[in-house]
């Protein structure tokens, strides 16, 4: 945790441990850092105080792992995991770090290696991508039933998948269960009633390109609907660019007599119980703004998507929303603590002139494991609050 005040004149006295009294959000290395923030965080600071009371919400989740998944102080505040591996901890208690696609959800994972990157985009981005689990830890088959409403928390997926609270799968399958939730609440859902047709431009992927097997789960999350997706980023290797994936089974488990692990049967299943669903992932690099007049008319998307958008923090978003405006398509984007959703609602309201049309709130499918390197000690989850235009 970096001290709130570094850069002000004077080198910082070691870490930083002296919170703001009021908010609790930020901390400080000396009261003299304290005071010479102050100016700047007193615009910030009821904000945030407002934020950190909501924290019991946004550690609500049903999984018997929850505790461990986060970390608590004595008043009951969440902070951030300061004990370095800590998420390589669960997962070796649960025999899956450094396993497929879950290699990518720890510190030990070198994102900035490009041969690794492109070995593990090799090995992970089709069906060949497994759970590494046993079979009645993960979603490796076809649902026992239909979906008979809209999920709206984790508790009703699990339910409905027949997975046990203790498995860890919603650590990977917050990315395809986000695209579930914001296609309902953008109201893009009812457009592929008559169609059956769902185009989605997904803007920005970074580590969910090395997980894509986990959007196997798309076939069971929109029945009998063609699914196809615009993956549009500067992450996407430039070797990559225009390569179409097509996700015809789950991801697999560990079980050798599981369907899953047989294709033609694992086939013949899905075209039993989804008749024409299909899940197509389409890859292009590069900024969307810079993109878009590449992508086909006939793909014209029901909804944009932007996960850990980061608005605020990066001005290559500003011509991509003047883009998106212009579109009038609804557009999704998420973060990972409420206050870069704010930040993120002004950068949006000086380009457009609008305020919000879908205001910020929680996403019931937040990743359950909270991010351990935050610029705050907000709680911070991959995914945490939607907001849209």
């Amino acid at each position: 945790m970096e001290c709130a005040g570094k850069g002000r004149g004077t080198r910082c006295m070691g870490s930083a441990r002296r919170r703001c009294g009021r908010c609790g959000a930020v901390a400080y290395c000396s009261v003299s850092h304290q005071m010479s923030h102050w100016n700047e965080h007193k615009e910030e600071c009821e904000r945030l105080e407002q934020q950190m009371k909501r924290v019991d919400a946004l550690n609500d989740f049903p999984f018997t792992f929850s505790q461990e998944a986060t970390a608590t102080s004595q008043a009951g505040t969440a902070l951030v995991c300061e004990k370095p591996g800590s998420r390589c901890s669960f997962l070796s208690k649960r025999g899956i770090h450094q396993l497929g696609m879950w290699m990518h959800e720890c510190c030990c994972f070198d994102s900035e290696e490009p041969t690794s990157s492109l070995a593990s985009f090799d090995s992970l981005r089709s069906k060949d991508g497994g759970w590494n689990l046993l079979g009645d830890l993960c979603p490796c088959r076809g649902p026992v039933s239909p979906i008979s409403e809209c999920l709206s928390s984790w508790f009703d997926y699990y339910e409905w998948r027949c997975i046990p609270l203790h498995s860890p799968v919603a650590l990977l399958l917050h990315w395809p269960l986000t695209i579930y939730h914001a296609a309902h609440i953008a109201c893009a859902w009812s457009s592929t009633v008559e169609t059956r047709k769902l185009c989605i431009h997904y803007l920005g992927p970074e580590k969910e390109l090395l997980q894509l097997a986990a959007f196997g789960e798309l076939l069971a999350l929109f029945p009998g609907v063609q699914v196809h997706i615009e993956f549009i980023g500067p992450a996407i290797p430039q070797q990559r660019d225009g390569e179409k994936i097509i996700l015809c089974s789950y991801a697999r488990c560990l079980d050798a007599d599981c369907i899953c692990n047989f294709s033609s049967e694992n086939l013949s299943q899905i075209a039993i119980t989804s008749k024409s669903t299909s899940v197509t992932l389409q890859l292009r690099s590069g900024l969307y703004h810079e993109r878009y007049r590449d992508l086909a008319e006939d793909l014209s998307p029901h909804l944009i998507i932007a996960p850990n958008a980061g608005i605020a923090a990066y001005p290559s978003w500003l011509p991509t929303i003047e883009l998106i405006k212009a579109m009038n398509v609804p557009a999704i984007f998420s973060d990972y603590c409420e206050e870069a959703c704010h930040l993120a609602a002004c950068c949006i309201k000086s380009v457009t002139g609008r305020s919000l049309s879908l205001p910020i709130q929680l996403n019931p499918f937040r990743q359950p494991m909270m991010v351990e390197d935050s610029a705050l000690l907000l709680p911070c989850y991959s995914n945490c609050f939607l907001f849209g235009i």
